[in-house]
């Protein structure tokens, strides 16, 4: 490790190229950063935030100088601890976003900060995608499925980074920049690097001369296999470029880096069916995969009893069956470009199935309801134990493979290894045409005999699967730390050899992601074990795997929920080791947690295990004083929302005074001067709304109610957004009640306002602040009117604010029919109301709110009925306003939409 000296004069040379935000050594915040889905833990020196492809040459070339060892990170969602370091981290900012389709979707060429599942949405539209599918595909990026050759349930060894790898940008360890799919860049490649060449060649001649290691090294990786490095590009190429090119994938960032990759892509069949069929034994389910592997499916999840039963309930048609540990269930789908053609594979899959000894089975099936529950739950296996696992726990996924004619041997005996070190809750799980399982443990690494345990479960496990089964250590995960110190047993000295060659080729200088695949502690995987330990009953069960991050607004700018759970862990267990540092930490948490947390809950759509990390926010904001001017405001809600309007009329009225620039700079100004207390606004700030006619109020609510029906009677409460903001566009000058009351009127409703609705409210701005009594007591004098008004939830309610929709669904009475805007206009106006389309693009953003109430499909509905050009905004899962964000802390809003300009097609006038 080098000295404290170096890394100050490493620092110092950074600043040359890389800007001081970039480049963070605050040891709060790189503890935070540092965390990935592994179960094991090392804090870095300083965390380095990379932009483009110059700063991170500079970065390399800069630590090859200075001795500095460094690991790259791309989504962190890594489960073996190859993306974790103790000297320099190195991430991707969002930049590396870049992707180009060739050949009508052929080819696919994208940036490794690309999520995967990004990369399908662009290749949607000419039915193909790429060939990796991991389970955490929304949220791992192409970097990383490319430098752990990840794979998946349909992947199998045929489609996976390696087998469609058409070529790709890398740079080594001194800096030089390879792309292998262009001409210029591989002659001046061969032109500087002709002995590495050399080197390279070499070793693949040794190869193909060795019969005896290259019969190895095919018959490794007809198995799915990520154990070592990529031997296979030994013996499946001849050209150093493409030997070199193939051995980066699976290289889990200790030959070079990634940068960008270009795959072939693979069909995406339009019609797909499912069945789950649950076996007798795990000998009958694993001869009925044998049956299959000869026939057209395209995936197989096998499921052990105890996967089964920790499911059961999640699936109604199961829920029912008396299940037993022996049982086995395999989940099989098929793909085909036609329903017949799909027919015509299914039928005999069908008959071999029903001659089988199945106890029970949901039949194949279309049914996009049934086939996305049936994934779903096959998917959340992993999570389900982890919800329901004791406090202080880890989390442990591994994966292995066995040759498919020893799968049921294999893990009969994999049940029997759980059994005799007393992991009760294991279970198994595992994509069963490719042999290749996955198992769940949770061990308490708090109690060192745990540590034991596990060291003495992991040696019997590595004998089992290597030797006497010839199998493979890490099918798909990637080698990390946890399976580094077995790499020699599984693939023995000769071939061990060969992989320390090929690093000393790549990184001669051991400073590129050390200790990962390779290394000389044979006790590696049981050091540096992560402590998870008891924080908030709130985000207690949260196994760190990141699935949260890629749809935070304060990814960018600060920290993502992931890592605010981290920094308050952190927090937690210092308070009593060391309080002087605790203190330092929850000064840092303040702002980095606390304060730039939308609290919006879209990391709760996200998480396997339901988490809201905004939850924990709030309720942290609880424990803090009262918020008094929050209390008054609410107490005299309409003389507030009075004056914010005439601020508004004053804003308004300077605006058009002054120049848009000399505006937002005054707004900016006293926004700094008052050190955030006064809200920063801008050139673009609405108007004040105009008040509710009068002759609404009186007319709609004192006409009769025996005049019309209940069906024809809607109580629309206009909530405080609307009741002070107007509208913002030059473009007509109508405000959203104004709208939405003229539609009504228009379809046929007799519009009733609650009695005094200025002065009612739902709470949500209180909740979101923690103050849970005010927010409490606010929606609970909401609930009387509107049960008085709508005698006890016969009329409906709509509300024109989707965040207030939301709580008001979460806390207000089952009795009332609470309806957004939108979706009351879906299923009640369009039948009444003649739509005339217009031609014109408009822009789409769907709201958190919206996503949590799931109302999605309508809100899209809704907008292809009024134009025939919708575009969807991507990568802005929220937008970091949260009702007042945008004001008091408006970094936040500029951080979550900082793509959102580029997006904007020039056509595009309105959203």
């Amino acid at each position: 490790m080098p000295s404290d000296r170096q890394y100050q004069q490493f620092r110092k040379e950074l600043k040359a190229f890389l800007p001081k935000k970039q480049s963070i050594t605050d040891p709060a915040i790189c503890h935070a950063l540092a965390t990935d889905a592994s179960f094991y833990r090392l804090t870095p020196k300083l965390v380095l935030k990379i932009a483009s492809i110059d700063q991170m040459v500079s970065t390399i070339k800069q630590c090859k100088k200075s001795g500095i060892p460094y690991t790259f990170r791309a989504a962190g969602t890594s489960l073996s601890g190859q993306a974790i370091s103790d000297s320099v981290l190195i991430m991707l900012t969002d930049d590396w976003d870049e992707y180009q389709i060739h050949n009508n979707g052929e080819k696919i060429s994208l940036q490794s900060n690309i999520i995967g599942a990004k990369a399908n949405h662009y290749l949607k539209p000419y039915g193909k995608k790429i060939g990796p599918d991991p389970a955490s595909i929304n949220s791992c990026k192409v970097g990383g499925i490319a430098a752990n050759n990840a794979s998946g349930m349909c992947c199998g060894v045929a489609q996976n980074s390696y087998q469609t790898l058409d070529s790709l940008t890398v740079i080594l360890h001194d800096g030089t920049v390879l792309n292998t799919g262009d001409h210029q860049s591989i002659a001046d490649f061969r032109q500087s690097h002709g002995n590495l060449l050399d080197e390279i060649k070499e070793l693949s001649i040794v190869v193909k001369q060795d019969k005896t290691l290259g019969d190895l090294i095919r018959r490794k990786f007809k198995l799915k296999n990520t154990t070592g490095y990529s031997l296979n590009a030994l013996t499946d190429f001849d050209d150093p470029i493409d030997i070199l090119q193939h051995l980066m994938i699976g290289s889990e960032g200790t030959l070079g880096f990634i940068a960008d990759i270009t795959y072939r892509t693979v069909d995406d069949p339009p019609f797909k069916a499912s069945g789950l069929y649950i076996f007798k034994s795990i000998d009958d389910a694993c001869h009925a995969v044998e049956q299959l592997a000869s026939e057209p499916v395209s995936a197989v999840e096998l499921m052990d009893g105890a996967s089964l039963k920790s499911i059961q309930n999640k699936i109604p048609l199961m829920s029912t069956q008396a299940l037993h540990s022996e049982q086995t269930a395999l989940l099989i789908e098929c793909q085909a470009d036609s329903y017949e053609q799909l027919q015509q594979q299914v039928e005999p899959i069908t008959d071999k199935l029903n001659n089988s000894n199945v106890n029970f089975s949901i039949p194949f099936t279309q049914e996009t309801e049934t086939t996305e529950m049936l994934w779903q739950i096959r998917k959340g296996l992993f999570p389900s134990v982890a919800a329901i696992r004791a406090t202080g726990t880890t989390v442990i996924i591994e994966d292995i493979a066995f040759p498919l004619e020893k799968l049921a041997d294999g893990t009969r005996q994999l049940q029997q290894l759980f059994e005799k070190h007393g992991y009760d809750d294991a279970i198994i799980f595992g994509h069963a045409l490719n042999g290749n399982l996955h198992f769940v443990i949770c061990p308490d690494f708090n109690q060192p005999a745990e540590i034991e345990r596990y060291v003495s479960f992991m040696r019997e496990l590595t004998e089992m699967v290597a030797i006497k089964f010839g199998g493979s250590l890490k099918a798909e995960h990637g080698t990390g730390r946890n399976m580094a110190p077995f790499v020699e047993l599984e693939w023995g000295a000769k071939a061990y050899q060969l992989m320390k060659q090929i690093k000393q080729i790549f990184d001669p200088d051991g400073l590129m992601n050390p200790d990962v695949i390779l290394t000389t502690d044979k006790s590696l995987h049981s050091k540096n074990l992560k402590p998870i330990p008891q924080a908030h009953s709130l985000i207690d069960h949260c196994m760190e795997c990141g699935f949260c991050e890629s749809v935070c607004p304060s990814r960018e700018l600060t920290l993502t929920p992931r890592q605010r759970i981290a920094m308050y862990r952190n927090w937690i267990q210092l308070k009593d080791s060391d309080p002087v540092q605790a203190k330092a930490v929850y000064q840092t948490f303040d702002y980095h947690g606390i304060q730039t947390c939308a609290t919006t809950g879209v990391c709760k759509i996200e998480c396997p295990v339901g988490i809201n990390t905004g939850d924990l926010v709030k309720k942290l904001k609880s424990e803090r004083k009262t918020n008094w001017l929050s209390a008054f405001y609410i107490n005299h809600l309409k003389a507030m929302t009075n004056l914010t309007k005439g601020l508004l009329k004053i804003s308004s009225l300077i605006n058009k005074l002054l120049p848009a620039s000399l505006f937002n700079l005054l707004g900016k100004g006293l926004h700094l001067l008052s050190l955030g207390k006064i809200p920063k606004i801008s050139s673009n700030i609405p108007t004040a709304a105009k008040s509710i006619p009068n002759q609404w109020l009186k007319t709609d609510s004192d006409e009769s109610a025996d005049s019309l029906s209940n069906d024809n009677q809607v109580i629309y409460f206009p909530t405080c957004a609307s009741r002070t903001f107007g509208n913002q566009s030059q473009a007509g000058n109508i405000d959203l009640n104004e709208c939405i009351h003229e539609l009504l009127t228009k379809a046929g409703f007799q519009v009733i306002y609650p009695e005094n609705f200025e002065s009612l409210c739902c709470g949500q701005v209180m909740e979101s602040e923690g103050s849970f009594d005010l927010a409490e007591s606010t929606i609970s004098e909401l609930e009387k009117h509107l049960l008085s008004i709508t005698n006890s939830g016969e009329i409906s309610v709509i509300m024109d604010n989707a965040s207030c929709n939301l709580r008001a669904r979460n806390q207000l009475s089952e009795k009332l029919n609470v309806y957004d805007a939108i979706e009351f206009a879906v299923e009640h106006l369009l039948d009444r109301l003649t739509i005339q389309s217009i031609d014109e693009t408009v822009l789409l953003h769907i709201t958190c709110s919206d996503k949590h109430m799931a109302i999605e499909s309508k809100i899209r509905k809704l907008i292809q009925q009024c134009t025939t050009k919708v575009i969807e905004t991507e990568s802005i899962a929220c937008c970091g306003w949260a009702g007042h964000k945008g004001f008091t802390t408006p970094e936040l809003n500029q951080s979550a939409l900082k793509k959102l300009n580029q997006q904007v097609p020039k056509d595009c006038k309105r959203g």
